[in-house]
């Protein structure tokens, strides 16, 4: 059994509205089907399709005010109510509360304890890592989770080797815009097969993008069609190459933002969690929030004793 959990920052479930919302307008024929030929939209219900289920997820828990990414992405990888326990929602970056929450508990680190290997794919660019040894950046909670399970991030060299997978999914932006010429660059279908790939490595892997939440703040509505178009293929190819045998993918975000462009703020809306693979229906009863996500990972991966 492997798992791999594909999180795409800000994109929620919002209206049929094709002046405001990328959902309802792109060309997504993959997504669709995921979703029984549905759009992934607020008018969507929880849908079983022939290899998927798709399932609306609360991001708010009960906690007032607009979910943000730190106790976002905290509340996915340790399964705990974190806007809760803080008192509020928080980010983009974990505070101090935030990261003692992540040193305490979270998937990686209790995967990692249990013997279970795991990964988190994306590469990182050496002014990311000379941000971080500096003190003037930051972890994101995911990468702090990571962190705290002794699991390494990867670089630009993991990058060249094919051993991690970057944020555009097809590496044209460590040519264009970090200056990498000769860096690898991919079809989405072949993104797809190679994270495929790197997942049946690991019992456990996460990889992300945090291009949709950029979209969701910064637009324009074209850049976000063409964003969910690129990653349609890429799955398209993760698709043709993984069996259901081979496990679990998990789709799901931290808030809403990229589904309403009509303004530049994250939103209240639900997430969209896509559950693909054997066992899929298994890990979808009870499901509700995204405070399931992490136990649910572990009773797919370690059996109860």
């Amino acid at each position: 059994m492997h798992v791999l959990l594909i999180f795409l920052d800000g994109i929620g479930l919002g209206e049929d509205d094709a002046t405001k919302n990328p959902f309802a307008v792109a060309n997504t024929p993959t997504l669709h089907t995921l979703a029984g030929n549905q759009r992934w939209l607020r008018s969507t219900p929880r849908t079983e399709s022939e290899r998927a289920v798709f399932l609306p997820t609360d991001a708010c828990f009960g906690v007032a005010g607009r979910p943000q990414s730190a106790s976002g992405q905290a509340v996915i990888l340790t399964g705990r109510n974190v806007p809760a326990e803080i008192g509020e929602h928080f980010g983009p970056k974990p505070n101090p509360a935030i990261r003692s929450i992540l040193a305490e508990t979270n998937l990686f680190k209790t995967l990692t304890s249990a013997g279970k290997t795991a990964s988190l794919l994306d590469a990182f660019p050496p002014q990311f890592f000379a941000g971080i040894n500096s003190g003037k950046r930051l972890r994101s909670s995911i990468q702090q989770a990571a962190y705290e399970g002794d699991v390494a991030l990867l670089g630009v060299d993991d990058y060249d080797a094919g051993r991690a997978m970057s944020a555009d999914w097809t590496g044209q932006a460590w040519r264009d815009y970090l200056g990498y010429p000769h860096a690898p660059v991919y079809t989405p279908a072949e993104a797809g097969a190679k994270l495929a790939d790197l997942a049946r490595a690991f019992d456990f892997t996460l990889v992300s993008t945090w291009i949709t939440d950029e979209v969701g703040h910064r637009g324009p509505f074209e850049r976000g069609v063409a964003l969910l178009e690129l990653f349609d293929s890429v799955m398209a190819g993760l698709l043709a190459t993984w069996q259901d045998e081979d496990g679990l993918i998990i789709i799901t975000s931290d808030h809403g933002n990229m589904e309403d462009l009509s303004v530049r703020y994250h939103t209240e809306n639900e997430v969209p969690t896509v559950v693909i693979g054997a066992g899929r229906e298994r890990f979808a009863e009870g499901f509700r929030s995204l405070i399931d996500i992490t136990p649910h990972i572990l009773n797919a991966l370690i059996a109860p004793t």
